[in-house]
């Protein structure tokens, strides 16, 4: 029989992307995750790092053993306009506590990662342009142009951004401690506000959490960047900037889900380079 933190487990109810809603013999509800070895590792590794950081609340790690991930729980509720300011000023307090460079892993965190179900290399670099081209949009580029999902005309404008990203990144900021995954569907209301999950953590630039919430559409946005920037004011031109941050997340879908996110890339990739 099945057993998860020593227990037998009564039902199993998948949850999608591996993930499954495990009630116990003993009463209790966890999630339970199998993936690879390395991408539970770094998704524990980032649920700890960023739990640790006074910002939004993660689910508390319950197990890691091998390919599998066990964390509570998380009750479901409604957005509401006073969580979304709170998960503003919690995401200003997340971002601040920092990273050790661009690119840096979570502490116990593997160098290769994952975000979705796509590798991302986790590796310190010296500065945010640079490191942004070199592990966050290029690889994404060539596995996209290799598997035919990108023509050569989105390739040259992605390339052009990569080349002009130092004058394009805007004011220079320290590493931030980022989720690295933030689209909506990782941002769970409860009856306390909102929970993150499903980190792909790394040391980064704070527009990027921002710019992934606003790319498939967040309850309350407005609020949440309103709070955040009374807490931390974000630098002039952080809407010029949101395609640029946006980039990256799509070059992933364009790998993951196929061409039908390649126009998505290019308009991003032209935006950004206005």
């Amino acid at each position: 029989m099945l057993t998860v933190l020593g227990v037998n487990v009564r039902e199993r109810v998948p949850l999608g992307g591996g993930a499954a809603r495990v009630t116990l013999a003993d009463g209790r509800v966890v999630v339970v995750k199998d993936g690879e070895p390395d991408a539970v590792r770094a998704e524990a590794a980032g649920l700890r790092w960023l739990g640790a950081a006074g910002g939004p609340p993660v689910p508390a790690v319950l197990e890691v053993s091998g390919g599998r991930l066990v964390t509570e729980l998380v009750a479901s509720a409604g957005p509401d306009a006073a969580a979304a300011e709170e998960l503003g000023r919690a995401l200003a307090r997340m971002h601040a506590a920092g990273a050790p460079a661009f690119g840096a892993p979570p502490p116990g965190g593997p160098t290769d990662a994952r975000i979705g179900t796509a590798p991302m290399r986790n590796a310190p670099a010296p500065s945010w342009p640079e490191w942004y081209a070199a592990d966050r949009l290029l690889p994404y580029l060539r596995l996209a142009r290799d598997a035919g999902d990108l023509d050569a005309d989105a390739a040259r404008d992605i390339e052009a951004v990569a080349d002009r990203l130092p004058a394009l990144a805007g004011p220079a900021e320290p590493p931030a401690r980022l989720h690295g995954d933030l689209w909506s569907g990782n941002v769970l209301w409860s009856p306390t506000g909102a929970v993150l999950i499903d980190p792909a953590a790394h040391g980064g630039h704070r527009e990027t959490d921002l710019a992934m919430l606003a790319l498939f559409g967040c309850p309350h946005l407005d609020t949440v960047v309103a709070a955040y920037d009374e807490a931390a004011p974000l630098a002039p031109g952080l809407l010029e900037r949101v395609p640029l941050h946006q980039l990256f997340p799509l070059l992933v879908h364009v790998v993951l889900f196929g061409g039908g996110y390649a126009a998505q890339a290019r308009a991003a990739a032209r935006a950004a380079l206005r």
